[in-house]
């Protein structure tokens, strides 16, 4: 191993924390640069689903300490997939019997977010905006942020749709509006709360949709061993077009918490009663939206000293439920082609470009798929 390899990470979400431990393990000097002023997670979301290649991913790169945490805060283990009507009539169940009992199924995301931050102290520097990069004569790498600058051997964006990254190394590459629009909110359970959730919705995650192309995701996180100041909570999820909603982005993305919990009371004013409740009883001040998009499909580019990881590279609707676990095989497999190469000594640019060959496809493939689902869920092509 060498300790004058540096590498450095735009972003500090999922993919990002799952890279700086594995590399950290490995022996590397890593330094994590994230523009959020504070570990305490920015309005993405709430429950993040974990996979079996999630599973996978995150028993490859992170510590032990690192990952007992995350599986002792993660969800209790959840058994059903299910679709409904706007009537609540139940459309298809799938049922997942025998899930042992320590798979991690799905985590919150600020919970998961402080147990990927497990022994990273001094590597990840909240409050730090990346604007750029620029190849120095030495053939390394310095990155730029609002607030000064640092060099490495090897720059990694894994700073999310909007990346300042991948608008250097690819400014070609195009994300495109699917005009779909998602207001996030969460129902504290508790004794008030608890006897409104319908048997199945605490089983796992359901979809309910009306005919017009609304629909609504609920899924219950009942933490193993809750954190500090959490608490147990079934995320909501209301998801319509654009058309449908009937503002505009800019009075969208301007509206309070609490008009955007009465808009989401509106728009599901004709659904089943027991649906309307959820909402109803809602915790006012979670409520944001987001707008849904994906990444258009780039072809293999040519490798360098410069490359990305998770939405930074693949930006994909949540409607396949895949983009964190994407993002940590993304992770995975960078950390192992790098430590490969240090160990063998081979050059950064080779394990890059290994990691490309499988990162590019396997990406956009996962891009398509979600897209497929949301024609499906949604009607129409994406």
């Amino acid at each position: 191993m060498s300790d004058d390899v540096r590498i450095l990470i735009a972003g500090a979400g999922v993919g990002g924390l799952a890279l700086a431990q594995a590399l950290r393990q490995g022996g590397l000097d890593v330094a994590v640069y994230e523009r959020d002023p504070s570990p305490e997670v920015r309005n993405q979301g709430y429950r993040i689903h974990i996979d079996q290649d999630g599973n996978a991913a995150l028993a490859s790169c992170l510590p032990p300490p690192a990952l007992d945490l995350v599986r002792r805060t993660s969800g209790v283990t959840n058994d059903l997939v299910a679709t409904y009507t706007h009537r609540l009539e139940q459309v298809t169940a799938q049922t997942f019997p025998g899930i042992p009992a320590d798979l991690i199924t799905h985590v919150d995301r600020n919970a998961f977010r402080q147990s990927l931050l497990t022994g990273l102290a001094g590597v990840v520097h909240f409050g730090r905006t990346v604007t750029g990069y620029r190849i120095t004569e030495a053939g390394r790498v310095r990155v730029e942020f609002a607030e000064g600058g640092d060099e490495g051997d090897l720059l990694i964006g894994a700073d999310g749709g909007r990346s300042a990254v991948r608008r250097r190394l690819l400014p070609h590459a195009g994300v495109k509006d699917l005009g779909l629009r998602c207001l996030y909110g969460r129902m504290t359970i508790d004794e008030s709360t608890r006897a409104l959730i319908p048997e199945d919705f605490e089983r796992g995650f359901c979809w309910v949709s009306d005919d017009d192309g609304c629909g609504a995701g609920f899924g219950p996180m009942r933490f193993r061993s809750r954190p500090a100041g959490a608490a147990d909570y079934l995320m909501t999820t209301l998801v319509l077009t654009a058309e449908r909603l009937g503002i505009s982005d800019e009075k969208l993305f301007a509206l309070s918490p609490a008009q955007l919990w009465q808009l989401s009371a509106e728009v599901i004013a004709g659904w089943h009663p027991a649906i309307r409740e959820l909402f109803a009883h809602a915790d006012v001040e979670t409520f944001f939206p987001i707008a849904i998009r994906a990444a258009e499909r780039v072809e293999a580019w040519r490798p360098g000293p410069v490359t990305l990881l998770g939405d930074a590279a693949h930006l994909m609707p949540p409607t396949g439920g895949v983009g964190a676990n994407t993002a940590l095989q993304d992770a995975a497999s960078l950390a192992g082609e790098l430590l490969a190469a240090v160990r063998g000594g081979t050059s950064l640019v080779e394990a890059v470009a290994a990691y490309e060959r499988v990162m590019v496809p396997r990406g956009f493939d996962t891009v398509d798929a979600s897209l497929r689902m949301a024609g499906q869920m949604f009607g129409g092509a994406f």
